[in-house]
């Protein structure tokens, strides 16, 4: 199996198991005595309704920051072997050669390049335009599910929020109907408001640190790619410069 299904696969199973722990009936879980001996069930328990949609969260947040980092790789977005035959064969003009080349590696850059090899006959400036729409094509890719990234970042804390308001809800309903004088059912609710408080900072805050590092592997690779196509336009403009003027390099 290739990794890239492996990690869709890996998503529909954290996304199918959270579903079904949001449908499933609290009381059948507490029947089970060596289930809610679990730490985790027990906080879940003890936090809420609001718990579920944070535990979605941090499941699915897991699963973008997986995929990401498998295909956020220099190795997945620029090969350096890659670039040294490339741009061997589009300094003598073997445009035909390079382009195979392209094909037989399917990293960003290879597109990148290969769009502006296939302009080649209809010279510099053609070249210069392919080369610029597959290359913002190609970054909008590498930001692929970042987006979402961010979302749940901020989305959890605010979840982590509303179980507090909510657990503060329920326990000035425990003192306005049995007054200050039952402080466990009064600390009950206070409990499930810190839970649900402290469990949307703890999926958010590193949600956040993930979707900045990953910003910022982001933007170096584009100024790389940048770099890199404009090595193989000066190439490519001196291989016609030579092939229209044989006396250019002598």
């Amino acid at each position: 199996m290739k990794p890239e299904n492996l990690i869709n696969l890996s998503a529909s199973v954290f996304v199918f198991t959270a579903l079904l722990a949001c449908l499933a009936p609290a009381n059948a879980w507490a029947g089970s005595a060596w289930f809610s001996d679990i730490w985790l069930v027990t906080v879940l328990e003890k936090g809420g309704v609001v718990m579920w949609p944070i535990l979605f969260c941090s499941l699915l947040a897991l699963t973008i920051t997986l995929e990401r980092g498998y295909h956020l790789r220099h190795d997945k977005i620029i090969k350096k072997d890659f670039l040294a035959d490339a741009r061997r064969m589009s300094a003598k003009g073997e445009f035909d050669f390079a382009i195979r080349a392209c094909k037989s590696h399917d990293v960003a850059m290879s597109r990148i390049v290969q769009a502006g090899l296939a302009r080649a006959q209809y010279g510099i400036l053609e070249i210069e335009r392919a080369i610029e729409s597959a290359g913002s094509h190609e970054a909008t890719l590498l930001q692929a599910n970042l987006r979402g990234l961010g979302v749940l970042a901020n989305l959890t804390p605010m979840l982590g929020l509303l179980g507090t308001v909510l657990g503060m809800i329920k326990a000035f309903n425990v003192i306005s109907e049995s007054g200050a004088g039952n402080p466990g059912l009064v600390a009950s609710g206070i409990s499930e408001a810190l839970i649900t408080t402290a469990a949307g900072l703890i999926v958010g805050i590193p949600s956040l640190a993930v979707y900045h590092y990953f910003r910022g592997k982001v933007d170096k690779f584009v100024y790389e790619m940048e770099e890199e196509s404009l090595k193989f336009i000066e190439d490519i403009q001196h291989s016609m410069k030579r092939d229209t003027d044989p006396e250019a390099d002598q």
